[in-house]
């Protein structure tokens, strides 16, 4: 049976090159994004670019409101996917809620819970659904994408850095429990990377220090592509392991500024 991964947030940036990264490698593919239109903007991109993959496209929110995530969409996800026969051996949880902007003493609450809803509660939702399917067909492998931000914290980022802490814990008990059922969980730790925030603030991101790596360059979307697809499908005997993808910002106390 052909591999199926599905991958959440995937309609721009990072997203876009981990569909492209599993098409390439002959996976049939399920995406996911919050706007139908999109979706459907992607999906159309997606089957022109490899015809002779079968990948497939769903709108669906993550939570209903800021307290409450949306666990319906998700069944109802998982049971049209029962219904079409298509097993997802690999899930890629892609999509976050970057939480910018987020000021402590200015925000409310709610903003707070919402962040750590999308990128903790949703991704276990999704998690738990997905392992169940793996468990019943042998086994499986989950993939975080997660953040260098999960150890070192950045301004206004609160609740995101909080999230992926969180999430990064879950990640490890998550490949516990389910590592007698043959499915594997680990954790893709990209630092910057170039997405169209990048393109669309270039003032901002020329001078921003974290664009300052020992290696002397960041990540494009390709690279974080090729750490969650390792996971995916070379990884045989790795669980509960993180891949830090940030051009070795993580090791440096702060970063070489050069001198103008």
């Amino acid at each position: 049976m052909k591999k199926t991964a599905l991958v959440t947030g995937a309609c721009i940036n990072t997203g876009v090159a981990i569909v492209e990264k599993f098409a390439a490698e002959g996976y049939d593919v399920v995406f996911t994004g919050r706007d139908a239109a999109k979706v459907e903007a992607a999906l159309q991109s997606y089957q022109a670019k490899f015809p002779d993959v079968k990948i497939s496209g769903y709108a669906i929110e993550s939570l209903l409101d800021e307290r409450t995530v949306d666990e319906q969409a998700v069944i109802d996800l998982f049971d049209d996917l029962d219904k079409k026969g298509i097993f997802i051996e690999t899930l890629v949880c892609n999509a976050a809620d970057q939480g910018l902007g987020m000021k402590i003493f200015e925000n409310p609450l709610t903003d707070f819970m919402r962040v750590l809803n999308t990128n903790i509660v949703w991704n276990y939702c999704l998690s738990e659904h997905a392992a169940k399917r793996m468990k019943a067909n042998g086994g499986g492998n989950i993939v975080f994408v997660n953040s260098n931000t999960a150890y070192r914290v950045i301004p206004d980022r609160i609740a995101y850095s909080t999230s992926k802490s969180g999430q990064l814990g879950m990640m490890r008990a998550l490949a516990f429990d389910l590592g007698k059922f043959n499915i594997r969980v680990n954790a893709v730790l990209p630092g910057m990377i170039r997405t169209d925030r990048w393109e669309k603030n270039p003032d901002f991101y020329k001078d921003v220090p974290s664009r300052y790596t020992p290696i002397g360059d960041v990540a494009d979307g390709e690279d974080v592509a090729d750490a969650v697809f390792y996971f995916a499908a070379h990884a045989r005997n790795t669980t509960g392991a993180e891949l830090v993808v940030d051009g070795g910002n993580t090791i440096q106390l702060y970063p070489i500024i050069p001198e103008k």
